[in-house]
């Protein structure tokens, strides 16, 4: 059996390591980056001699890539070679895996904005033409950086907004045009509501946790030195605003810098992965619907939720699940919901959580509750004292929504083949809970009204939050 404790793998993304302020204890402070669980640093340059300085690093320790490019703040007097020598230093090395730090810097104003303005559209378009996504530095200069990025076609290569400072309008439109937002330790400062707001309504699957070291330390170390292991009590904080484990975060926020950076390889599909402090079993990716608002026709997502890797290569027997799981006393419950619906392998499930309850721990079934018009018969029965809580997809109050929304084969029938098992559940299963996702234009009050006519507890889903 496999062992799902993880052990917290953060990657910082974005510092810079390379200056005099680490000459006296470099190996030090890559240790303590270690033992913060520092998987992977970007270290990024500002101008042509740290790029070259950030190179350096790269080379010398497997764990650190590069991006290269010229901060706002240095955008005067380039020579007409300039991209020409940054064109020349990504394609010579391997491990420059973006474009940056680019950007507009009107709060400071440092380089006149005309310049800054033309260094970063050239920018922008080297990273095209090399195929680099683009890290990315504003301050106060949103609406401009926006129009500049859209009018010169960034989302081809999309990228990373460093140090985000925006609202949520901003956050959102950078994020259709393939950004992530990077958060810094500010998001600990006392006068930072706004940047936790942002945290709050933008998934996670978008995020990303950086230092910008030797920068922005977070609280309790303001004012000193920021340092790569530092990322930790950042991530630690959007734990705590979202409600999940510093292990969730760390797993997430990896894999999306992976994603957008191209390196590493966190591919491996999942038959248990954790989530907060329950366990998922993921038996099938095949389902009775094809709900518009499933993730698992994202080709964001990609079959990923919450940081694991879903998409199966084959649908596991009863010994593979169970082989996958370990210390089941450890979790507040398990949970069959996978990327399908599990109730299609009704004997699948029974076998396993027969093995399971052994250890008296609790079971919840996530399911588009249509199980019994698959099966031809009612399989509710099969659950009885296996189950505690099952969690049924109700998501409309009519037939005709619903069929809109959820696309079933069964037409007319699926509905009331839905309201039928929420019903039946109850005589057999302690918990029901109906569920609907806050899809824009739909009447959750309506849906909430059915379910608790239904005799079921009504719970939300927050519209594309998955897990």
């Amino acid at each position: 059996m496999s062992d799902q404790s993880e052990p917290v793998q953060l990657i910082d993304s974005h510092s810079h390591i390379y200056g005099d302020e680490f000459s006296n204890d470099f190996n030090e402070m890559l240790e303590r980056a270690s033992q913060a669980g520092l998987k992977t640093i970007i270290v990024v340059g500002t101008d042509l001699e740290s790029s070259k300085k950030a190179i350096e690093l790269s080379k010398k320790h497997d764990n650190i890539f590069c991006a290269i490019g010229v901060h706002p703040h240095d955008a005067e007097n380039l020579g007409d070679d300039i991209y020409e020598k940054f064109e020349l230093l990504a394609k010579e090395n391997e491990k420059v895996v973006a474009i940056g730090e680019i950007g507009l810097d009107f709060y400071r104003n440092l380089s006149p904005r005309n310049e800054q303005e033309k260094v970063f559209r050239n920018f922008i378009k080297l990273g095209r033409a090399l195929n680099l996504p683009l890290i990315i530095h504003d301050r106060d200069a949103h609406n401009e950086l926006i129009l500049i990025l859209e009018q010169e076609k960034a989302e081809e290569v999309g990228g990373i907004l460093h140090c985000f400072s925006g609202n949520i309008e901003m956050a959102e439109k950078a994020i259709q045009m393939g950004f992530y937002i990077s958060i810094p330790g500010t998001i600990t400062y006392k006068n930072s509501e706004p940047l936790r707001e942002v945290v709050k309504k933008i998934k996670i699957e978008h995020l990303l946790v950086e230092t910008d070291s030797p920068y922005l330390s977070p609280e309790p170390y303001r004012g000193k030195r920021n340092e790569p292991a530092n990322v930790r009590i950042t991530a630690e904080k959007i734990a705590e605003i979202k409600g999940l484990t510093l292990e969730d975060v760390a797993r997430i926020t990896t894999l999306n810098v992976e994603t957008i950076l191209k390196i590493g390889n966190n591919q491996q599909s999942k038959l248990a992965y954790k989530i907060r402090n329950s366990l998922y079993l993921n038996i099938t990716n095949r389902c009775s619907n094809q709900c518009s608002f499933c993730a698992k026709f994202d080709n964001f997502r990609n079959f990923t939720v919450k940081g694991h890797h879903l998409k199966l290569s084959h649908e596991p027997s009863k010994e593979e699940i169970l082989k996958a799981v370990r210390n089941v006393k450890e979790y507040d419950e398990i949970v069959f919901c996978g990327y399908g619906e599990p109730l299609l392998r009704v004997d699948t499930v029974t076998e396993v959580a027969k093995e399971l309850k052994k250890s008296g721990v609790k079971i919840r079934i996530n399911t588009d509750g249509q199980a019994n018009l698959v099966h031809g018969r009612n399989i509710l029965p099969d659950l009885a004292g296996l189950v505690d809580t099952i969690s049924v997809s109700l998501n409309a109050a009519d037939a005709g929504t619903y069929n809109n929304l959820c696309n079933t084969p069964f037409n007319k029938t699926g509905f009331k083949g839905v309201c039928d098992f929420i019903k039946e559940a109850k005589k057999y299963i302690p918990n029901v809970i109906a569920t609907a996702v806050t899809v824009p234009g739909l009447d959750i009050m309506q849906v909430r009204n059915l379910a608790e006519s239904l005799g079921a507890t009504f719970r939300e889903r927050e519209y594309s939050e998955i897990g």
